[in-house]
């Protein structure tokens, strides 16, 4: 969903540097990177861990960034095409979203691009325990749309996103969104593409 539907990994990384500063923390952009594609329950703990913080102050903190992230999530922009892409593959196809946001972000998201009705299937974080690179959203997506790996395409912008989906047994679509072609290829993605409408070619001419 992040990064591929909503371009809002720049509302997620200014809400990370926000809590960050209120704690006297700056993180530079390459670990913001490395975090791409995994819950804020996964990054945030372990850079607050490992400069001293406690369980009670990083569950503050955490709260903190949702507060600040759905103060400034009015800005959110979607990626150009999705809705439609999403739209006709519904049509065509039988689809699920599966993603690490929250479920509050989720239904959120979905409200704003209005297709939320057309996945047979939804794996929010509520759904799952184990975040990306680990394929588990994945395999509990496949579970419920009773289809085997062999026969789904993921598409995912990140690379922590491309090695779960490799690790599920998936073919894996790309799309440059957050990271440039070469980033993508090494992390294991089969196609790259620039955008849905390049997807949508693709598919259609197979």
């Amino acid at each position: 969903m992040d990064g591929v539907l909503v371009d809002s990994e720049p509302l997620h990384k200014k809400a990370k540097e926000l809590a960050f500063a209120e704690v006297g923390i700056i993180v530079p952009d390459s670990v913001y990177d490395s975090y791409k594609g995994q819950p804020d329950a996964t990054m945030l703990p372990e850079i607050l861990t490992a400069r001293g913080f406690h369980k009670e102050r990083i569950e503050e903190l955490l709260r903190r960034k949702r507060q600040i992230y759905e103060g400034i999530e009015h800005g959110l922009q979607t990626v150009d095409g999705a809705a439609d892409f999403v739209t006709w593959a519904a049509s065509r196809y039988k689809i699920a979203l599966a993603t690490s946001a929250t479920a509050r972000n989720r239904e959120a998201t979905l409200r704003l691009l209005e297709i939320g009705h057309l996945f047979h299937a939804v794996v929010d974080a509520s759904g799952h325990q184990r975040p990306k690179p680990d394929p588990e959203v994945f395999l509990i997506a496949l579970e419920q749309l009773s289809l085997k790996a062999a026969d789904c395409w993921i598409i995912e912008d990140s690379v922590n996103g491309l090695r779960a989906a490799k690790a599920a047994g998936c073919f894996s679509a790309a799309i440059t969104t957050t990271f440039d072609t070469n980033t993508l290829v090494t992390a294991g993605a089969d196609i790259v593409v620039d955008s849905f409408s390049e997807l949508r070619a693709l598919l259609e001419s197979l």
